[in-house]
């Protein structure tokens, strides 16, 4: 019997020694951040064809035949055939809109949309300007790439960790206490809108493709002691 008493106290004794070592840990957290500007290096435009007849085959035809000069303009660039697809094709019935009534059978209408992806941007008027002149006459969207993301965001990320562990040392000393190993390490945040810097001209419109801003944010946890 003195022996098991002996042991809970023993146990309890243990245990009362290490609450306090763990109530006695102390956090600092802090937020680290980075910016990376870069221009883009590539595009993805999105241009097309719309063309208009009497007849569903009239108007598929005409489309036809203008996509070819357009496709074959684009080509002409350089654009390799991975970098070019159909994103839409559209027939559609086109009806007199002042008509009351019954509805009125003006023609046809057929859309031929192409994705093209321009790896070298320098290259983007040029492009635009061909296929303009061969005969595209729609265009839905122009996006801006940076080949390299992933990498520059790396860099940024290198970065945010580089600015966290500056923070918390700075305050530490203001606190009277040292940084520690790190506890805990969260990513977050999302990179702002693009700036614009500069203006190509294709054809008649400006085309701004500006810098991009890669941003990369961490909340780090560090444990401190005197």
């Amino acid at each position: 019997m003195k022996l098991t008493r002996l042991f809970i106290v023993a146990f309890f004794g243990a245990a009362a020694l290490g609450a306090p070592a763990r109530a006695a840990e102390r956090l600092l957290t802090v937020t680290g951040e980075a910016m990376v500007s870069v221009a883009p290096d590539a595009a993805v435009i999105r241009i097309g064809v719309s063309s208009s007849a009497k007849t569903a085959r009239e108007a598929s035809d005409a489309n036809a035949q203008q996509m070819t000069s357009v496709l074959a303009a684009i080509k002409g660039t350089g654009i390799a055939d991975r970098d070019v697809q159909t994103s839409r094709l559209s027939l559609q019935p086109q009806y007199d809109p002042n008509r009351a009534g019954a509805a009125r059978l003006l023609g046809f209408q057929v859309t031929n949309q192409l994705t093209i992806k321009i790896r070298d941007i320098d290259k983007l008027p040029g492009i635009l300007d061909r296929a303009i002149g061969a005969g595209a006459n729609e265009m839905s969207g122009l996006e801006f790439v940076v080949s390299e993301q992933s990498k520059l965001l790396d860099q940024a990320r290198d970065e945010a960790m580089a600015d966290a562990k500056r923070k918390a040392e700075r305050y530490a000393k203001a606190a009277g206490v040292k940084v520690g190993p790190v506890m805990s390490i969260a990513e977050e945040g999302s990179s702002p809108p693009p700036r614009v810097l500069q203006a190509m001209r294709a054809g008649a419109a400006p085309v701004a493709p500006g810098e991009q801003i890669l941003r990369a944010a961490v909340s780090v946890t560090y444990e401190i002691s005197n």
